[in-house]
């Protein structure tokens, strides 16, 4: 008798865990399904849905542009929804997981985009985190602080009048609160975000230290893309455009 109550209650434990692991991918798929960025999603739950599916560009939808519209996408913008893209991506956050990310882009690098972030993934590469800019309300600084990758958002360069290359969304930003923007001028040295004065010196070794070595540096130049880190008047060590 005892035996048998030993047995059961062993049962009992592999139903509830089975149970337990069948409702936690359940609501994995759905989280993949609506695409809410941020989002932990398990391995599993990427190989039921698809990977092919989780690295996609699509055009702009309607509920995309709702959020962009008067932020990234302000009143008077000159770039034609219809020239850019959403593109749906996973990455492997700083904690270890898989979490689903977003960004809009030009069509002209979204192929591009979909591949690098896809093989960053696979070679579980750390990204912060990825979501819209808008979320910040499309403040650069905002974005930054909170180590955002990001690219598409019409604006100024800072301190001119010329439209940056994220205006046209030719431009991504990755992990920038480790890989800031930095400009020295007349002895006076400004960083962006302004947060990352520790992230500046580039002689001194840390995590997420984007260098040519760097597998995102080699994967981003190997696609065309120019590292504002190699620029000589200003270091933007976070910036890759085309």
């Amino acid at each position: 008798m005892k035996r048998k109550i030993i047995f059961a209650l062993f049962a009992l434990m592999i139903l509830t865990s089975t149970s337990a692991q069948g409702q936690s991918l359940r609501q994995d798929l759905r989280q993949l399904q609506s695409w809410q960025a941020g989002c932990v999603v398990s391995t599993e739950a990427v190989s039921h849905y698809g990977l092919s599916r989780c690295f996609l560009a699509e055009p702009i939808s309607d509920a995309v542009f709702a959020r962009m519209r008067g932020r990234s996408y302000p009143t008077g913008c000159t770039i034609a929804r219809s020239s850019l893209r959403y593109v749906r991506t996973l990455y492997v956050g700083f904690d270890g997981y898989t979490h689903i990310g977003e960004l809009v882009c030009n069509k002209l690098i979204a192929t591009d985009l979909v591949a690098i972030f896809r093989e960053l993934y696979q070679q579980r590469y750390p990204i912060g985190q990825m979501r819209l800019i808008d979320d910040y309300h499309a403040s650069d600084e905002e974005s930054m602080r909170a180590n955002n990758t990001s690219c598409f958002c019409y604006r100024v360069v800072k301190g001119s009048a010329k439209l940056s290359k994220h205006a046209e969304g030719l431009a991504v930003d990755i992990n920038p609160l480790y890989n800031p923007c930095v400009r020295r001028s007349h002895g006076k040295t400004t960083i962006q975000p302004a947060t990352a004065s520790r992230y500046a010196d580039r002689s001194v070794t840390f995590a997420h230290k984007i260098t040519r070595s760097d597998l995102l540096y080699r994967l981003f130049t190997s696609h065309g893309f120019h590292w504002g880190g190699a620029w000589r008047s200003v270091k933007d060590y976070q910036h890759f455009e085309k």
